[in-house]
């Protein structure tokens, strides 16, 4: 089974009688989605251990990142934050259902990806582990404080450490947290754990930065979600200017796979960079 099927067979679902929660449940996830975040931490177990069944037996964990991904686009959108209308192409939760559910089910997702990684059928002490960099990275310690300072400091322009430090923490962190949790299930020791969450840290600014381009310079229609919507936002784009962006991102990712030269995942994360990031 691909990661794929896996995942569309363990949608979350409730017994209940409420009329729409269910299809609220997987209305974005339905809708699409590169699996970024899943795919890498997927790929980094296969490429370091070599193991089919060991990768398989990630797929729960590999979810469980992709719902918490998932849970924060749809806070993301609220009318509190960036008040969006679609995403993934479809309608946001609050717009086709109503703003009270799409709270809800951004909380469901957030909690439900830790009942998948409960599930995985690995060692105990790494779902423990992962348990650990997921709810760090996605938590106080990573995404939610660069979220915090992302909308406080809204109409409000940062310097470029501020700027990195805010996406390094609202997109690097879960990106980082993805192949740190790959490292631990593929069995590497702390030390090489660590020099891979670094190494996503890059990672995950180098998406910011793509991400702000494609805002910049893209219609709704390639994205699937509004575009040339951060005019009040601190985007790299915004300080830096489309050009300078673009440089610092392809710089970023040439020091990336530099960094990589020689080992299990060059090959991984070039691909991915290629797939995702250029252009």
């Amino acid at each position: 089974m691909s990661f794929d099927d896996f995942f569309k067979a363990n949608l979350p679902q409730v017994d209940s009688f409420h009329p729409h929660f269910n299809e609220s449940l997987v209305w974005i996830l339905n809708a699409g989605g590169k699996h970024f975040r899943a795919k890498l931490l997927l790929g980094v177990v296969e490429a370091l251990s070599k193991d089919l069944n060991l990768v398989k037996n990630a797929y729960s964990v590999a979810m469980g990142v992709e719902l918490l991904h998932t849970y924060s686009l749809i806070h993301d959108d609220l009318p509190t934050m960036d008040n969006a209308d679609f995403r993934r192409g479809v309608q946001t939760i609050h717009k086709k259902f109503d703003e009270t559910t799409a709270v809800l089910v951004g909380d469901a997702l957030n909690t439900h990806a830790f009942y998948m990684l409960s599930q995985a059928n690995l060692d105990p002490k790494n779902i423990i582990k992962c348990v650990e960099i997921l709810s760090k990275n996605g938590g106080i310690y990573g995404m939610i404080i660069g979220q915090a300072i992302d909308c406080h400091f809204e109409n409000k322009k940062l310097n470029l450490d501020d700027l990195i430090f805010l996406h390094t923490k609202k997109t690097g962190a879960l990106i980082a947290a993805s192949m740190q949790m790959g490292a631990v299930i593929a069995g590497c020791g702390e030390e090489s754990c660590d020099q891979i969450y670094f190494t996503g840290i890059d990672l995950g600014l180098a998406f910011q930065i793509h991400d702000d381009i494609l805002d910049a310079t893209s219609t709704s229609e390639d994205v699937g979600k509004p575009v040339q919507n951060d005019a009040f936002k601190n985007s790299f784009t915004n300080l830096l200017g489309i050009e300078e962006a673009i440089k610092f991102r392809d710089n970023l990712e040439d020091k990336i796979i530099s960094s990589l030269e020689n080992t299990a995942l060059k090959n991984l994360i070039s691909n991915l960079i290629n797939q995702y990031l250029r252009g």
